[in-house]
């Protein structure tokens, strides 16, 4: 009898939640009816980061912890994210995204002062240690780092959805300058294309991406506003849920 090999159970820890930008079957109708229920709620088109963040946890089963790094504010299993918004005129025909990154700054980071008599690619270079370093610490307890984008119409009724993953960037790849504005812009040196930008003042940085021909793009039927005073009446509301107090003197 020929010597067979044992099977074993394993258990693989590198398997991401779903493939990058592959999202869940039914990911877009409850992403849909979320939106629907807020424009219905609120009776206004706003959607800003939490609640993007929040809604996408919601829609794929993950969980919600909103971070100082910002890189990993939704979690599942080994895999998290970083959520962002961005408003386009129309969503669906949009190339290319800026997205705020976080607040990279010399001064509290290297304990650099920052002005634009100084070296661009030094400072350039510190700017993206900074980000790099961010991504190593969030990689380090999780095995698969996102970052998904909602690209959202100013009546939320088109939507651009797409993720790609989340990486560390090598400075020798990026030529930097002082722009017109006094900010510090990165471009990649084979491509020439804008890709990073900087501010001293404030020390936002900017990461630009491309949208993807895969992104999927979702359009929703503007819902009708929740009549407020039917909405009291129909959870028999009166009086007697509101308890009034006053502070002693």
């Amino acid at each position: 009898m020929a010597k067979q090999s044992p099977k074993l159970r394993t258990v693989n820890k590198s398997v991401s939640a779903f493939p990058v930008n592959k999202f869940p079957k039914d990911f877009p109708f409850l992403l849909g009816k979320e939106l629907i229920y807020l424009l219905a709620s609120k009776g206004k088109s706003e959607l800003e980061g939490f609640d993007w963040e929040s809604i996408f946890a919601s829609c794929i089963g993950a969980h919600w912890n909103p971070s100082n790094v910002g890189l990993d504010d939704v979690t599942l299993g080994n895999t998290a994210w970083g959520a962002k918004t961005v408003k386009a005129t129309k969503p669906s025909i949009q190339k290319k995204v800026r997205l705020i990154s976080g607040r990279n700054s010399p001064i509290y980071s290297f304990g650099e002062r920052i002005d634009i008599k100084a070296n661009p690619s030094t400072v350039g270079s510190l700017i993206l240690d900074i980000w790099n370093e961010r991504v190593s610490a969030v990689r380090e307890k999780f095995k698969h780092l996102r970052t998904v984008v909602l690209i959202k119409s100013s009546d939320l009724t088109e939507l651009v959805v797409f993720e790609f993953e989340t990486i560390r960037y090598d400075n020798e790849l990026f030529k930097w300058e002082w722009n017109k504005n006094n900010n510090l812009v990165g471009y990649n040196k084979k491509s020439g294309e804008h890709k990073f930008t900087w501010q001293p003042h404030g020390s936002q940085f900017t990461i630009i991406e491309d949208v993807p021909e895969a992104s999927m793009v979702i359009n929703i039927k503007q819902p009708e506003i929740l009549d407020k005073e039917k909405i009291l009446k129909a959870l028999g509301v009166d009086k007697s849920w509101i308890r009034v107090t006053h502070k002693n003197g």
